[in-house]
């Protein structure tokens, strides 16, 4: 579904769904200027508490702060680069040792891991012990 501005001379802009980053600045625009906020919150589906937020937004970074961002953490924060360095080097050392035992290891050495962080590293990084038949 896409959203029309009404021009002047039965000209139409209009705003395909998926983009966002024009829908937001057109919002604030007819917000301010045009059709006033709760109109333009009715027209473009966002709260009136998110209207405020682009709008600060908008008024300290300018349209960049409008353009969506990346979700989620920036990082993995228990399994850094040199966690996962460590696990698989304490695998290398001693292939029979269980995720338990390497988690223990690594908190003994100060790094906070738990077993299943441990487990999904051997896993990622096909570390599995391989059975004999």
């Amino acid at each position: 579904m896409s959203i029309k501005i009404k021009g002047i001379k039965g000209k139409d802009f209009i705003i395909k769904d998926d983009d966002n980053l024009c829908k937001k600045l057109c919002m604030l625009i007819e917000g301010r200027c045009t059709i006033g906020v709760l109109e333009a919150l009715k027209k473009y589906r966002y709260t009136e508490q998110r209207y405020y937020q682009l709008s600060n937004a908008f008024e300290k970074n300018g349209s960049e702060a409008l353009i969506d961002k990346k979700r989620g953490p920036d990082k993995q924060t228990v399994r850094t680069k040199e966690t996962i360095n460590q696990i698989i080097r304490l695998r290398f050392l001693d292939p029979l040792a269980s995720a338990a035992v390497i988690a223990q290891k690594l908190n003994q050495l100060g790094y906070k891991v738990s077993i299943r962080s441990v487990e999904r590293t051997i896993t990622e990084y096909g570390l599995q012990k391989k059975l004999i038949r």
